[in-house]
């Protein structure tokens, strides 16, 4: 019978060898990683800007060649100003807090709708995600959600299809010119809702109430950094695109 000694110190030989090797391994798929990780951000931007689907299968060079042929690059300062020289490595990451990333949409040398980046706390995880809107400014293009830890089968509905088709077609800006965001209702928009509501409201997640409220907070927040930004575009007085 080994004594304590021995067995205290095998185990921890145990541990060590095992932490080197975890450590290593880490290590070297970090590169794989962060690539996929980048992968899966342009997807979801393609998907928002209803460039690709989302549900059809493609290669990443065919995707990456869809995003390099459709998408711009570019920030925004707190004006709405752009500021074509601020560079990034990463989709979707802000360099700081006076700046904020801008995704335009491309076809045939035009520009047909913005992506930005919005994320903020749900129930339970912070949600993360690209809401776009078309060339007028106030209509919503698409929206996705890519990462998040919410209830599987409740608020984890968030990246379902069902759900975010449910913004397409809303408005961001009331007829007078008024912010208004899109509006996670409790269950079902009521059927008597007027017209001039129902355009920025969308139908809840049942049993996902928390997670709801948390994307309006955060939903609103975000689209009102971008508003100088979105209210001229609605003015049609948007300076030229890099790179368009």
């Amino acid at each position: 019978m080994h004594s304590n000694r021995y067995t205290i110190l095998f185990a921890l030989l145990v541990c060590v060898t095992c932490s080197v090797v975890l450590a290593l391994t880490a290590g070297g798929l970090k590169p794989v990683i962060q690539r996929n990780e980048a992968v899966d951000i342009r997807r979801n931007i393609l998907r928002a800007l209803d460039i690709h689907d989302g549900r059809t299968r493609i290669e990443m060079d065919e995707m990456n060649d869809l995003y390099d042929r459709h998408v711009r690059e570019f920030f925004v300062d707190q004006q709405g100003r752009i500021q074509s020289d601020v560079s990034t490595d990463m989709p979707g990451e802000t360099p700081d807090s006076d700046m904020f990333p801008v995704f335009a949409r491309v076809d045939n040398g035009t520009v047909t709708g913005y992506g930005i980046p919005i994320s903020g706390a749900g129930l339970w995880s912070t949600l993360y995600g690209y809401i776009a809107i078309e060339d007028d400014g106030e209509t919503v293009m698409g929206i996705t959600f890519y990462s998040h830890g919410e209830t599987p089968g409740l608020g984890g509905e968030v990246d379902a299809r069902w759900f975010t088709d449910n913004f397409v077609g809303k408005k961001i800006f009331d007829d007078d010119g008024v912010l208004r965001s899109i509006t996670v209702v409790k269950g079902a928009i009521p059927p008597d809702t007027p017209e001039t509501q129902r355009r920025h409201m969308v139908d809840g997640i049942s049993g996902a109430t928390m997670t709801g409220n948390g994307i309006n907070v955060f939903l609103e927040r975000d689209l009102q950094r971008y508003e100088p930004f979105l209210q001229t575009v609605r003015r049609g007085e948007i300076p030229q695109i890099p790179g368009v």
